[in-house]
Order: C-alpha cells, then sequence, then structure tokens
C-alpha cells in the first residue's frame, strides 16, 4: 500500500513513522528544508558574534507525554538525555509558588502534587486546601464538566492566589489562552493525565521536562535520518485530485499518485488544498465540509524572547513571572542551565509570552523591562524575538475541532484535528500515530 504523508511537523513525522513500521510504503513530503513544523531549531546569533542554535519557541513536556516520550525512545533519542526532568516546579523568583518538595520527588502521582500544593510557599492553609479540594470534586466528577464551561468558571471557589499563581500559568502555558477564554473540559483532561495519570520511565506524570537540545535534535532529525530517501524536503504540495484508485497529488511540474493519504500540514494550507479538490458526488461534499469546519478555526500566538546577558544566571531553569499587561511574559528560561556544557549558551535566556498580543518591538521592550525588575536581569542584549502568529487554535469552550477522517483513503493529522489535548507536542504526536493506524488498517 503506498502512502504519501503530506507535512512533517510532529504529527506528520509520527504518521510516516509509524506507517513505515506498520508496514506501508510511506512517502513524506516538506515543503521547505526544515522539518518539525512549528517546533523545530532556528539559527541565531549572539550580539558579540558566537552562532547559536535556539528553536522557533521554547517548549515544555510534561511526564504524562507518554506517545511523544515513546516515540523518542523508539528513534533512538532518549529522553533522559535530552531532557531535563524536574518534579512539578513554578517557582517564582521570589522563592514562593508550587514546587515539590525533594521528599517528595519520587512519590506516584498524585501524592507529589499534594506535597507540592501542601508545601507551597507564600500560600496559606486555606488556599492549600481549597485546591486540593477542587483537585478531589474534578476526580470524583471524571474529569467531566459541562463543553460550554471555562476554566474561570471551573475554578471559580479557587481563591485570588491559587488561580493568579497556578490555574492562569498552566492554563496559559497548556492551552494559550486566559482562564476565562479556555475550555474547561480541555483543562481537566490535561489536569487528569498531568495529576493522576502514568508517567513516563522515572518521571511521574506531573514532572516538567524542559529540552536540554533544540527540538529539531529532540525528534525531527532523527526522524528524518530515520525515514531516509522517504522523506522529500523542499517538495510542495499544492494538488490534491481523486483517482481511479486512490489519490493523485501534484506540485510544481510533478504528479503523483497514491493509494492513501495522510494531510498533515497546518490549518490554513490544508483547508486551502482540501477545501478546493474538486470531486464528485459525496466524497466532494465531505472534503469541503472539513475544510469549511477548519477555516472556521480561531488561532492565537506565542511569543519568545531570545536575550543575553553574560554571566548572568536565573534560580532556577525555569522561573515564572508575575504577568500583567506592562510584564507580559508568563515564563523565563536559563538556557545556560539546560546545557552547562554548552559554553555558547551560557547566559542566554528565553521569555515565553502565551496568547502574546501586540506588535514585536514593543513585547520585546516590555519584557526586557520585566527581566530587570523582577529578575534584576539589567544589562540584557536581545538575540532574537519569534513570534509565531498562528502558534495553536483557540482551545474554547465547545469547539467544533475538524475530524481525523476526511473523505475514503484521506486522513488529517495536527494538533487542530479533534481530540482530547490541546495544540501541544503531544497532541500532535497523537493524532500523527492515530490517522496512521487509521490509514493502515483499511
Amino acid at each position: 500500500m503506498r502512502l504519501a504523508v503530506v507535512g512533517a511537523g510532529w504529527a506528520g513525522l509520527a504518521a510516516a513513522l509509524e506507517a513505515m513500521d506498520l508496514g506501508a510504503e510511506v512517502t513524506l513530503f516538506e515543503a521547505t528544508r526544515t522539518p518539525g513544523g512549528r517546533a523545530r531549531a532556528l539559527p541565531a546569533t549572539r550580539p558579540d558574534g558566537v552562532p547559536l542554535r535556539l528553536d522557533n519557541g521554547q517548549h515544555i513536556l510534561i511526564g504524562a507525554y507518554r506517545e511523544t516520550l515513546g516515540l523518542m525512545q523508539r528513534l533512538g533519542a532518549a529522553p533522559e538525555r535530552a531532557l531535563l526532568g524536574t518534579p512539578l516546579s513554578l517557582p517564582y523568583p521570589d522563592g514562593s509558588g508550587l514546587q515539590t518538595p525533594g521528599w517528595a520527588a519520587r512519590w506516584p502521582a498524585p501524592l507529589d502534587a499534594v506535597a507540592a500544593i501542601l508545601t507551597a510557599r507564600g500560600w496559606s492553609w486555606g488556599e492549600r486546601f481549597a485546591l486540593i479540594r477542587a483537585s478531589l470534586a474534578w476526580q470524583r466528577s471524571g474529569f467531566a464538566c459541562p463543553a460550554a464551561m471555562t476554566v474561570a468558571e471551573l475554578c471559580n471557589t479557587l481563591p485570588a492566589r491559587v488561580m493568579d499563581e497556578l490555574i492562569e500559568p498552566l492554563c496559559v502555558s497548556a492551552l494559550n489562552l486566559p482562564a476565562a477564554q479556555a475550555s474547561g473540559q480541555v483543562f481537566l483532561t490535561v489536569m487528569r493525565d498531568a495529576l493522576f495519570g502514568q508517567g513516563f520511565g522515572r518521571w511521574s506524570a506531573s514532572a516538567l521536562l524542559l529540552p536540554r537540545e533544540d527540538l529539531g535534535a529532540l525528534l525531527p532529525d532523527a526522524a528524518s535520518r530515520r525515514l531516509g530517501e522517504r522523506l522529500r524536503q523542499g517538495a510542495r504540495v499544492t494538488g490534491l485530485q481523486p483517482a481511479a484508485s486512490g489519490w493523485t497529488l501534484s506540485g510544481d511540474g510533478w504528479t503523483e499518485g497514491f493509494d492513501r493519504v495522510i494531510w498533515a500540514t497546518a490549518a490554513s494550507p490544508a483547508a486551502t488544498v482540501i477545501g478546493d479538490t474538486q470531486g464528485v458526488g459525496a466524497n466532494d461534499a465531505q472534503r469541503r465540509d472539513w475544510a469549511a469546519t477548519t477555516r472556521r478555526l480561531d488561532f492565537t500566538a506565542i511569543t519568545t524572547v531570545y536575550a543575553w546577558a553574560p554571566g548572568a544566571r536565573l534560580t532556577a531553569p525555569m522561573v515564572a513571572l508575575h504577568c500583567s499587561p506592562a510584564a507580559p511574559a508568563q515564563f523565563a528560561f536559563d538556557r545556560g542551565q539546560l546545557r552547562p556544557d554548552d559554553a555558547s549558551m551560557q547566559g542566554v535566556f528565553a521569555f515565553v509570552i502565551s496568547a502574546s498580543e501586540g506588535e514585536r518591538d514593543e513585547l520585546q521592550q516590555r519584557v526586557l523591562a520585566q527581566a530587570a525588575t523582577q529578575l534584576d536581569l539589567r544589562d540584557l542584549q536581545v538575540i532574537q524575538t519569534v513570534v509565531e502568529k498562528r502558534a495553536t487554535f483557540a482551545c474554547t469552550p465547545g469547539l467544533l475541532r475538524p475530524s481525523t477522517a476526511i473523505a475514503p483513503g484521506l486522513w488529517a493529522a495536527g494538533d487542530y484535528v479533534d481530540g482530547p489535548y490541546p495544540a501541544t507536542l503531544e497532541g500532535a504526536v497523537r493524532s500523527g500515530l492515530a490517522a496512521a493506524r487509521l490509514a493502515c488498517a483499511r
């Protein structure tokens, strides 16, 4: 069975690898020369001229991302080496916030999270027990809530400090939306897996996993080597037509037929090509309906400001920041602590603005002022500011997402495709694996 996968982001790579292992004759098309999609390596240069490999956005994984971590392991990119695992911890620069104590770091879920809550610095006992009561109530409900409920409505009994220092940062980092706009049900799914789910290897489900290497080295590079000539880079697919026994793909001066196709590009180009495809009968209507659903998705931005201050360090590899319109970043990462053996990374920091709004230069200046005020980093020099305007779909309550199945012999994969997770690496990988299994089962 000849299978084409279009798009070599994390969903497309997962789909191609899984289909290959299931016995399909796979060809993976990628329009650019760099696989990885919105989670890829990015060349940069420090202000003193030293070359760097950064990312097009700083990412965090958690121990519950079992499919992503398992795929890395299958490719030989050992997660224990490529990721710095820390127990659940959202410390602020002043030492307040949620941190799992060392004596509870290896406790099974959810006991490790309970220990972190009970020892949260700066929280009153009332605030700690309010969060534990809410978590247990979510568990009793089966981690389900009305589809129209927002995260803010779901958590309306929690104290303001718990909302400001935990729920809002978790919500905006996982769903890329503030709690007042984000889906309560999707948030509960993430909380279920992170607080009560199964981890990976020696990591608890709630463990925070910070990439030690650039995102290319984390998975796309190893996947590309495994796929070899099956990966066609610089091959943009612009046409899709039904054929007598499958589908015909076309690009600049070429056409090729396949039995089945998995479309794994970003949402907008997927809707354009699939919606413009002309066929006959019900299948044509199915494709138009799928494209219309995809076009109705809204998207939110993520901005990452990379900056350098020689000799500077944070108190931890990652710290949470107090966020406001004037101080927009929610998290700061010390890339030097993540790569202690790499001299080029010493003094390099990443500041992440989830659900970002505004112009690049304005956001950059606000982050520099925030770093000076909250972290006492007063001599930062900007390396590069990356704005992904369509970083994630807006995961709002009751959102209708496009299905995996588009038409006979045609499937979709991507973090925006219907599934339990928001737009995360795990959501993309799960979608790719699911599409490959469907394509190879029929």
